[in-house]
Order: structure tokens, then C-alpha cells, then sequence
């Protein structure tokens, strides 16, 4: 096979892993919330709580820590479908989510569960290999939503409300 096909071929798995993994992760909290049963809307609108959270917690470290992207310091463009701003690397909010979202369905049920903290662990990997992340920043990302959906779980939101 011509190299420059592998190549591409490679980009194309990149940025989907980096840009748009993400979406099938919330396409499939929609897929649980129309399967019938209390448990199942409970766990999505965990997950969505947790992705919000997450994602907030995440852009106000960004502001607070500005720290430059691989790409602005090794030159080679990221294999991203939109160019993230050059100086927020840290925390990979992509990262926050996804393992705020794959969490807080791991913790609701374990074999759905392990299905997105995979998709989850995908999209930082991603995020790496699309030249936008360093690992420090996905591991930071992973935790921050790894934290914010225990802590929902714990709270059990849903109590609360109703």
C-alpha cells in the first residue's frame, strides 16, 4: 500500500479519535435515555451534569494555567477538525469530559460503562496523537471528570430534585 494512503488513512482515524469520537459518546447517553426505566435517565442526566461540570471546571483551569500546545512548540499542525486556541493546553477538556460522561455511566452500570471509559481513554489518545494535547493534559482532564462524576454519584442528585 502507497505510504502517503496509510498516512492519510492515519489523519483521518486521528481526527475522528481527537474531534469527533466525543459526539458518538453522547449519542449513546441518548441511545440509554430512550431505553425505558428510571436507572437509565438517571445515569444520563448524570453523565450530561458531569460533562457540563467537567467542561466548566476545565476551561477555568485553562485560564488560570495558559500553557502552549504541542503544535505551537513542535510546528507540525494538528490533526484536529477545528484549530484549538493556541495557549490552553492544560486541562484537555475533551479529556474532562469524556471521562466525566464514561464514569458516571461506568458507576450506574458496569458493562455499558466500560464501553465509553474505552471511547473515553480514545478520545485523549486522540487528542495526543492530533498534536494538541501533552499526556499531562489529558491526564488532568481525565481526572477532573473522573472526580466530578463521583462526586455527583455520591450527591445522587436526583434525591434532591424531586
Amino acid at each position: 500500500m502507497d505510504p502517503q494512503v496509510l498516512s492519510s488513512q492515519n489523519s483521518i482515524f486521528v481526527v475522528f479519535l481527537a474531534s469527533f469520537l466525543i459526539w458518538f459518546m453522547f449519542a449513546g447517553l441518548l441511545t440509554l435515555w430512550v431505553i425505558d426505566g428510571r436507572i437509565k435517565k438517571e445515569q444520563v442526566l448524570h453523565a450530561l451534569l458531569a460533562a457540563v461540570l467537567a467542561w466548566v471546571a476545565a476551561m477555568m483551569l485553562k485560564s488560570l494555567l495558559p500553557q502552549s500546545r504541542p503544535f505551537s512548540l513542535n510546528g507540525f499542525s494538528p490533526l484536529t477538525f477545528i484549530t484549538p486556541s493556541v495557549n490552553s493546553s492544560f486541562p484537555s477538556a475533551h479529556s474532562a469530559v469524556a471521562f466525566g460522561v464514561a464514569v458516571s455511566v461506568w458507576l450506574h452500570n458496569r458493562k455499558v460503562g466500560i464501553w465509553f471509559i474505552v471511547a473515553a481513554a480514545f478520545v485523549g489518545l486522540g487528542r495526543i496523537a492530533s498534536n494538541v494535547h501533552f499526556y499531562a493534559d489529558v491526564v488532568g482532564g481525565a481526572m477532573i471528570g473522573v472526580f466530578i462524576a463521583y462526586i455527583i454519584k455520591r450527591l445522587h442528585l436526583h434525591k434532591m430534585l424531586g
